[in-house]
């Protein structure tokens, strides 16, 4: 199942990746006014930079105030702020602003503090705060976190960079800029008007001290817990934010994996489980978060290593496995370093097979050369003396990745058709981050041994016409498709846009019985899950496949680009879209 035609999404290393990731983060608070948050004067301190020299409170005398942010180096909300640091201290820094970055992480070492820094060239100095005295100093609480000083080192503001990012949203720019704001009030001896904001980002891992012996351990339990439902992401390389393979990994985290399991937020998994059930059920077993919770409550005891599974192998490149081929695009791609005005329009690339007959593709996956920067990639198939016209259902999609997204793998019996003579399409959507990269992406395509029995297509089933007004919030959308011949369905991928609220699909049998498939009640443009059957699900010829969405174009929606503007089809992000793709299995030779 592909990725979707999607849009404007902000991207880190992790590919998205905050997209999976965002889920890490905590939930908003209501706004705190001056009156709520007396001022607090902060003692001189003194910490090693990234150079190993010492670095104080009392060095910044001469500035007019001083901001100082919480960091660290696995944090994707942090991570996507980096940039926007960059930019208020080149703005505020001429003003007479100090800036100071603190890492209280206990986990971070000295080294990935320097190579952090190094990679997003943060352009002040970042300490390390050993054994989290100076976060307890100010009372930090999450990544990024910032604080304002004024001149006589009173902290006049505590929060959020600015309204951006979130827990489940994103935004292609921020409504209100806090720091900026406070920064100006207390450069023109004003009072902050805010003074206080909720910050999304990653808890601190301060230091814990575990205890020794309880009735649910790390190497007994967590271990294997991990192992089954984490690791496929936290681990290096992958989508995940941290790696979640050691004791060490899940003892710093700890807090972080409360609060995710607690709110049910990781693993993600967004199907109603009252219908249909999937071979890709990613949702934690009840005795898994139980079992979980229960160890953190004990102080998170290692136990005995004797009692350690053993590790589990992954891929090394490829989660399919080691392809057969592998297709790149022609050439590099330049990503430029700013998004324009209008966004990036997607780009193709044509590249000529060389196949001395038809192939038929059982496993693909999509890999992006430039992870930080390509929000998706669409695989298409052009047969000879075909016409590629983009989002054209007649154009067979071979596979794709998006945020969320897994590699297409087919049972036995049944695989995708690449006719000889064909060329691959690679449709690429970049999203700039700020700093200019290459892109040469690839797929990998393992083959079945003979040809198969049933032929794997994939359907969008969408609804081009449409007008979202502004401020609707529960605007609903309907797409069909009626099978002409009798099919299986093998998988499911709803897609739409930032205003997307939930997605569902339901069949109308020939016998005029109706069936819900697939329910999505909260849908997460961050994380674009696939929902493969654990079953194939007949569809005899003449059953309708209808798809029902409901979109959010109201203030309500934090999401939302802009609550007053009507909405229409359109490929970049502040626009919508509506698609329920759909892989159908047909048996060959069959009409």
């Amino acid at each position: 199942m592909i990725g979707a035609l999607c849009v404007w999404s902000v991207r880190s290393e992790m590919k998205s990746i905050l997209l999976a990731a965002v889920v890490f983060f905590s939930p908003l608070l209501l706004l705190l006014r001056a009156k709520d948050s007396p001022a607090k004067t902060v003692p001189d301190f003194a910490l090693k930079d990234t150079q190993d020299d010492a670095i104080s409170l009392a060095s910044f005398k001469d500035k007019k105030a001083v901001v100082v942010i919480f960091v660290g180096t696995q944090c994707p909300i942090n991570n996507l702020y980096q940039p926007r640091l960059a930019e208020l201290y080149k703005e505020f820094g001429p003003q007479g602003v100090g800036f100071l970055a603190v890492n209280s992480n206990w986990q971070d070492s000295a080294k990935a503090i320097a190579d952090h820094a190094k990679k997003y060239e943060i352009p002040f100095p970042v300490l390390r705060d050993e054994g989290n005295r100076v976060a307890d100093l100010f009372g930090a609480g999450r990544t990024p976190e910032a604080f304002v000083l004024d001149g006589k080192r009173s902290i006049r503001y505590q929060g959020r960079i600015d309204d951006r990012f979130g827990l489940d949203y994103q935004k292609p720019k921020a409504t209100r800029n806090d720091l900026a704001e406070a920064l100006k009030e207390v450069l023109a001896d004003k009072n902050v008007a805010v003074v206080k904001t909720p910050v999304t980002g990653c808890i601190i891992a301060r230091k814990a001290i575990p205890k020794k012996e309880g009735t649910v351990t790390y190497a007994k339990d967590i271990s294997r817990i991990l192992q089954k439902n984490c690791q496929d992401c936290h681990r290096p390389g992958q989508i995940g934010p941290m790696s979640l393979l050691t004791y060490r990994d899940a003892l710093a985290w700890g807090d972080t994996i409360k609060e995710v399991v607690t709110d049910r937020r990781m693993p993600p998994w967004y199907a109603d489980p009252r219908y249909g059930h999937f071979s890709n059920d990613r949702s934690l077993p009840a005795r898994d978060r139980e079992a979980l919770l229960a160890w953190i409550e004990q102080g998170m005891p290692q136990g005995d290593d004797k009692d350690l599974p053993p590790p589990r192998v992954f891929p090394k490149v490829w989660k399919i496995g080691e392809p057969d081929v592998i297709i790149r695009m022609p050439a590099e791609f330049d990503v430029p370093a700013e998004m324009p005005k209008f966004g990036v329009p997607y780009k193709h690339f044509f590249v000529q097979t060389d196949f001395e007959e038809d192939r038929w593709v059982e496993r693909a996956e999509a890999r992006p050369g430039a992870p930080a920067v390509v929000h998706h990639i669409i695989a298409f198939v052009l047969p000879p003396g075909e016409r590629f016209i983009p989002g054209s259902p007649r154009t067979p999609t071979l596979c794709g990745t998006a945020p969320g997204e897994m590699p297409f793998i087919l049972p036995p019996g049944m695989a995708k058709k690449i006719p000889k003579g064909s060329k691959i399409v690679f449709q690429m959507h970049y999203t700039p981050n700020g700093k200019a990269q290459k892109d040469r992406s690839e797929i990998g395509l393992i083959f079945a041994k003979k040809p198969p029995q049933k032929e794997v297509v994939t359907v969008p089933v969408y609804n081009l016409f449409f007008r979202i007004p502004p401020g609707d919030d529960n605007y609903k959308l309907e797409s069909s498709y009626t099978f002409r011949k009798d099919g299986t369905i093998v998988g499911f991928m709803p897609h739409m846009h930032l205003r997307g609220k939930d997605f569902l699909y339901q069949a109308k049998y020939p016998d005029k019985k109706t069936e819900i498939l697939l329910s999505v009640p909260r849908f997460n443009f961050n994380w674009q899950s696939v929902y493969r059957p654990a079953k194939e699900i007949p569809m005899p010829k003449g059953t309708v496949l209808e798809c029902i969405a409901h979109f959010d174009n109201s203030a309500k929606n934090p999401n939302n680009p802009d609550p007053t503007a009507a909405v229409r089809w359109g490929d970049q992000t502040w626009e919508e879209m509506m698609v329920g793709w759909v892989d159908i299995a047909y048996e060959r030779g069959k009409e």
